[in-house]
């Protein structure tokens, strides 16, 4: 470790496990460092709606026990890490930000939490979500909002804007989100953070709180992964999480490792090809980035995938189509103001497609995923914005139709990715405007491998953007 900071909170979670591998700094000791990280600043921001503090200094204690006997350690031994809370942890309720599930207690460990406990993770606390994890802003009658600690007049990010914001400033070395629409990569975008949203299949998911199967769409495009301040950290996330479970259908055996792909890979740089509007900040950083991929040995083309304005469009008439029939009554009935408001307007821009319609939509992801596939044999990655504008202010998913129109423009991409499954990393870059500014990297089906490699270069040459204080006095 070179240039190591001096307090735990601070530390990668690769760091933090391999200090603790070799007996440098205990478990307990990074606990206790997270714990009093999140008293002195979680107050200012929200981002942890509820701390496991006896639970997790047992957790520790007996994480050093059983290094100290000779046991076998998992790849986040001793490392602190939160939870969101739209997924099920033993004992603590599956809030989902909702004020009627405060009291939905989950009897078991859903997928990733328990592949978090087997690879020695420490569970510290839950991060916020909007209510019923629908909006792109953290905020809810139950646990209230969570602020940007770049600036308190700009979202965090949603729905795991908790998680990022948690990860930003060093509560947690690894913050567990889900993504089905950005949730994971935007709040790393807002964040200055790192979102890795795996392959769809790659990390498995269940609910046991859940009293039904989750509609379709929710099925093939919701996946859960992580937010951490480093790439590495990413990785190894993805690997503690990717454990099988039988209790998710969908699970894909997909290796991790892959054989070396042949150099030098191809980068398709591509910054508006749907024609919604770029911010300058967010496009000099997507040139910014293509540069440093050059230098590091990438072949860099300017090259559009295809259809991504029409991907996009059909993530709205599938999840959010889908969402009217399914969601709409549960969130007219339990929902808080702003999350009955923006379903309201995400409603007004959705068609109301008939059955056959829908089957449609519903068959066009298998038409836009092979297109893309077809493309990634020439480009395996794909260098592309985040968000089309920086972090938006708060409140842009609450105030008109037009202000609604601009949001679903800015998540052009986010939205198409997440259709098709594919993995994809938010990675910072740089600020603008007081706010953090990254850009994404698309990769193929279980290639995550090289979606990280590509990510680790942009890292090495900006560096770590994450703030170390909030920036702004919580009024």
């Amino acid at each position: 470790m070179n240039d190591q900071p001096n307090e735990l909170w601070q530390w990668t979670a690769a760091d933090l496990a391999l200090a603790i591998r070799q007996k440098r700094v205990s478990s307990r000791e990074a606990v206790e460092s997270c714990f009093a990280r999140i008293d002195a600043v979680n107050p200012r921001v929200n981002a942890l709606v509820s701390v496991q503090r006896d639970d997790a200094m047992r957790a520790a204690e007996a994480a050093d026990r059983a290094l100290a006997s000779g046991e076998a350690t998992g790849v986040l031994h001793g490392v602190p890490v939160t939870t969101k809370v739209n997924v099920d942890q033993k004992g603590l309720p599956t809030t989902n930000g909702v004020v009627a599930f405060a009291g939905n207690v989950a009897p078991s460990d859903s997928p990733v939490v328990r592949n978090l406990r087997n690879a020695g993770a420490i569970l510290i606390g839950r991060s916020n979500a909007p209510a019923f994890s629908l909006r792109w802003y953290t905020d809810n009658d139950l646990h209230g909002r969570t602020l940007n600690p770049w600036r308190a007049d700009r979202t965090p990010g949603g729905s795991s804007g908790g998680a990022a914001v948690a990860v930003a400033l060093g509560m947690c070395a690894i913050g567990h989100g889900t993504d089905g629409g950005g949730s994971i990569r935007y709040p790393a975008f807002c964040t200055g953070t790192v979102g890795l949203r795996p392959s769809w299949g790659r990390i498995p998911s269940f609910n046991e709180t859940v009293p039904v199967e989750r509609p379709l769409s929710m099925q093939l495009v919701v996946v859960q992964g992580a937010i951490t301040r480093s790439v590495e950290d990413a990785r190894v996330a993805l690997t503690a999480m990717s454990a099988g479970d039988a209790r998710d259908p969908w699970w894909v055996p997909a290796p991790l490792e892959w054989p070396p792909a042949h150099a030098p890979l191809r980068v398709a740089v591509c910054i508006d090809p749907a024609e919604v509007g770029v911010h300058p900040a967010v496009e000099a950083q997507i040139l910014a980035a293509s540069k440093m991929l050059e230098e590091a040995g990438y072949l860099v083309e300017t090259a559009a995938p295809p259809d991504v304005g029409a991907a996009a469009a059909a993530w709205n008439e599938f999840v959010q189509g889908e969402g009217i029939l399914t969601a709409g009554s549960h969130v007219a009935r339990y929902g808080d103001s702003d999350a009955k408001r923006a379903f309201e307007l995400m409603a007004q821009r959705t068609p109301r497609n008939d059955t056959a319609a829908h089957i449609r939509v519903a068959a066009s992801r298998a038409t836009y995923l092979r297109k893309w596939q077809a493309f990634m044999e020439r480009y395996p990655l794909v260098l592309c914005p985040v968000a089309m504008e920086p972090a938006l202010p708060y409140g842009v998913d609450t105030e008109s139709a037009g202000s609604v129109e601009r949001l679903f423009r800015s998540h052009t991409f986010l939205l198409a990715t997440s259709l098709i499954g594919l993995p994809s990393i938010s990675v910072p870059c740089g600020t603008a405007d007081g706010v953090p500014v990254g850009v994404q990297i698309v990769g193929p089906r279980f290639r995550e491998d090289l979606v990280l490699a590509a990510a680790q270069c942009i890292e090495e040459c900006v560096g770590r953007i994450v703030p170390t204080e909030p920036v702004f006095q919580r009024t």
